[in-house]
């Protein structure tokens, strides 16, 4: 929001929400029934494509919002290193706005200009004077424009909100209020317009220059840098008709120089180029991928968490993951992109973090949640870790957290099966299971003396329950089965007297809850029974009148940049103690491996861990019935 707002600041179908689209609605099925149903030879294209189009719009936005994250992920050719955070994610939320109202002026414009009916795809003539017209009038006007909406009675009331955002995405490009989309397309309907009255629009004039103004938009607001030097040396003038990422980024950093839409003739004309235009194109293209102190290894869960990523959908993934109707609507490309990812199976960097000195970074294995229980899966995903593991050995990695399944002994023996078949390993690998354990039982309340634990008996699992009997707290099986096997853990130790044998009766509302707790278990608890995982997947809230903790994790400090998506099922800024553990064994320089049946002294990892400013996620959440 600008700092004053003027007038036609809010777009008018805000109140609508996701249901903005059906703004669109009635003139869609008009152009889609007329075509469908009358003659071949009335058949209006030029109508019918508008909404096609409007559609590859929205997919070449995506296609450069994912780009640049994961280039500037990687850090290769990135320019501005300052980070991003939730706020400019929820500012740049509507960015599909101008696109709607893109679809408003066309229908509009059909309805009332009889000349843009049954246009041809192509006209010569009126692609030459497409070109001419926005080079001419249109950024020479746009120009002067722009240099006023810098003027502080402006500024204040409409362009500081695109200023906000001072490292761009390429969807900054459109962040503006209503009135500035109005003064825009008024400017970019010069060309339009006059091919039109003119005779001479087509098809092909019309989606290839709102195609190139897109292009152009998300280009100059990419943070990072991608046009080569030898494109400019073939043709030196080619500087003054076409810009850079890094020349529009110097907009956002000094606000004022580089006022030019896509050609910066007009600032070397009006002498408004910035001074540090060349230096900055040139030590951003020099600029190579960076190597991170810390990197933690995870994995997709669902077919559609790839949009709950933070290359996915940015809106998405700046909440916890939750079931979304209209992305059945997408299940083609759902189905597509799992296809891809059995076949192709290559890890890749899903975003980038500094905490103090540590860089760190997020990469991701392509492989499923399911996948990870399928016996004829185990040597694919085992030998996907390992060349994960050895590539980031030779980038000089020093600690590789392991938040993916791990817990199941028979995959790789949480981790220690790299490390026998390479023992010269120098990073170190993090399993993440000490502070797992520190982080739930932190989480029972305080006075509790006897929990109900269910679930997969993992190493966590079997630690957590060594450490409670150790403590005094009876520890009950749910099942016959998880008894036998937590007493034979335990051994004829005295701890192990703690251990309650099977009971069908539920006399306590702490429950510690793994993988495999059924609906018809937790049908069976009592009133206001907490609910905590110790697993890195949440049990299913079926119950109104109980509590359901998160998944092992804490608030991240301030100081922990570039935060900007949440991560699976946890709230903002909230990390998985998995993920924080390989930041914490950094920051000490725990040269140690944590793997295998590794657990390390729980109460140092959670000291540590709270003294470098991550906080307990001490509030449960009711259940909200059932998802």
């Amino acid at each position: 929001m600008a700092s004053k707002p003027g007038i036609l600041t809010e777009w008018p179908w805000t109140c609508l929400g996701n249901f903005k689209y059906l703004i669109l609605a009635p003139w869609v099925i008009h152009a889609t029934y007329s075509f469908m149903m009358e003659d071949e030879a009335e058949r209006d294209f030029s109508h019918f494509s508008i909404f096609p189009f409007l559609l590859t719009r929205m997919l070449h936005n995506q296609f450069w919002i994912s780009l640049s994250r994961y280039r500037t992920a990687k850090g290769s050719n990135r320019i501005v290193d300052k980070s991003i955070e939730f706020e400019q994610v929820d500012r740049e939320r509507n960015w599909d706005d101008q696109i709607i109202f893109t679809g408003i002026l066309f229908y509009l414009g059909f309805m009332s200009i009889k000349e843009g009916h049954h246009l041809p795809v192509w006209r010569t003539n009126g692609v030459i004077l497409t070109i001419l017209l926005h080079t001419g009038p249109v950024e020479f006007l746009y120009y002067w424009l722009h240099r006023a909406l810098h003027h502080h009675f402006l500024y204040s009331r409409y362009h500081s909100h695109h200023h906000s955002s001072i490292v761009t995405e390429p969807i900054t490009s459109v962040i503006h209020p209503f009135a500035e989309h109005i003064a825009y397309f008024a400017l970019f309907a010069i060309p339009i317009l006059t091919t039109v009255l003119t005779g001479t629009a087509s098809i092909a004039s019309f989606s290839g220059y709102i195609t190139y103004i897109d292009f152009m938009n998300n280009m100059g607001h990419c943070n990072f840098e991608l046009i080569p030097k030898w494109f400019f040396s073939m043709f030196p003038p080619l500087k003054f008709i076409m810009y850079t990422p890094s020349f529009h980024s110097l907009h956002h950093t000094q606000f004022r120089t580089n006022y030019s839409l896509f050609m910066p003739f007009y600032d070397y004309v009006y002498g408004t180029v910035d001074k540090s235009s060349n230096f900055l194109y040139h030590t951003s293209l020099e600029r190579k991928e960076e190597a991170p102190h810390v990197v933690h290894l995870t994995h997709l869960t669902t077919p559609e968490s790839i949009y709950h990523l933070r290359l996915g959908f940015a809106s998405l993934a700046s909440r916890p993951h939750n079931s979304t109707w209209y992305l059945w609507l997408i299940w083609p490309v759902t189905l597509w992109s799992t296809t891809v990812t059995w076949i192709y199976g290559r890890t890749f960097i899903v975003e980038r973090n500094i905490f103090k000195h540590l860089k760190l970074q997020t990469w991701a294995i392509p492989k499923y949640s399911i996948q990870y229980y399928m016996k004829w899966q185990r040597e694919s995903i085992n030998s996907a870790i390992e060349e994960a593991i050895l590539e980031a050995e030779d980038k000089g990695i020093k600690i590789l957290s392991l938040g993916l399944l791990n817990q199941e002994k028979e995959l790789n023996r949480n981790g220690e099966m790299y490390i026998r078949r390479h023992p010269q390993l120098k990073l170190k690998l993090v399993d993440g299971s000490s502070l797992v354990v520190a982080v739930v039982m932190n989480s029972i309340p305080k006075g509790t003396t006897r929990v109900i634990l269910r679930g997969e008996l993992s190493k966590v699992a079997h630690s957590i329950s060594l450490a409670l009997c150790q403590g005094g707290i009876q520890v009950s099986a749910v099942r016959q089965d998880e008894y036998e096997k937590l007493k034979a853990w335990l051994g004829n130790t005295e701890a192990a007297n703690n251990l309650v044998q099977y009971s069908k009766s539920y006399v306590t509302k702490v429950w510690l809850v793994g993988d495999g707790l059924s609906e018809g278990e937790q049908s069976k608890a009592l009133k206001g029974t907490i609910f905590i995982p110790f697993s890195q997947f949440p049990p299913k809230k079926i119950r109104k009148d109980c509590f359901y903790n998160n998944t092992p994790s804490m608030l991240a400090p301030k100081h922990l940049e570039n935060i900007d998506s949440c991560e699976n099922w946890l709230p903002r800024r909230a990390i998985s103690a998995w993920r924080i553990a390989g930041i914490v064994h950094g920051l000490e320089d725990w040269n140690v491996h944590e793997c295998g049946d590794t657990i390390l002294n729980t109460e140092e990892i959670w000291e540590a861990t709270i003294r470098h400013g991550f906080r307990p996620l001490t509030v449960s959440t009711r259940s909200s019935g059932p998802h």
